[in-house]
């Protein structure tokens, strides 16, 4: 038999739910930029973005030639940090459900595949919601007692 989730913490995965909601969308947003910021500077393009240099307030520059704060590396490392905390997410959901190891590493995933994170985080939501409003149903379902003669 399965492991199964503990009614006692429900409440916990709750929050745990919320919480990587809100960090597989804010993850996914910033690989999509680091996508694009990819795109920019390792095409034949070769550009980086700029923040407050002499071009203006945001500027796509030559690659090499920034001057101000490098959007660009920035967004590289915002990115990294951000999968940390969106691992922390996933493991945290993933230890209170109880689930494989298996899918800990596909929603591990998420946070390298672009728009994998935002297909996960509708799926995961609506699957663990629905568990959670299934066992909480079973246990509000009174119990019946069969009588011994």
């Amino acid at each position: 038999m399965a492991l199964a989730p503990k009614p006692k913490d429900f409440p916990r995965i709750r929050g745990a739910l919320k919480f990587y909601q809100v960090a597989s969308v804010i993850t996914g947003v910033m690989l999509l930029l680091l996508c694009a910021e990819m795109l920019l500077k390792y095409t034949p393009l070769g550009l980086e973005l700029e923040l407050g240099g002499p071009r203006g307030l945001l500027a796509l520059v030559p690659e090499g030639t920034v001057v101000a704060v490098n959007l660009s590396t920035g967004i590289l490392i915002a990115h990294g940090w951000f999968y940390v905390v969106y691992l922390f997410s996933d493991f945290r959901l993933w230890s209170l459900m109880r689930w494989p190891f298996w899918a800990f590493i596909v929603i591990a995933l998420g946070g390298v595949i672009p728009f994998l994170s935002f297909f996960l985080e509708a799926s995961v939501g609506r699957r663990v919601k629905a568990y959670l409003a299934a066992r909480e149903a079973e246990a509000a379902r009174p119990q019946t007692v069969e009588a011994s003669h």
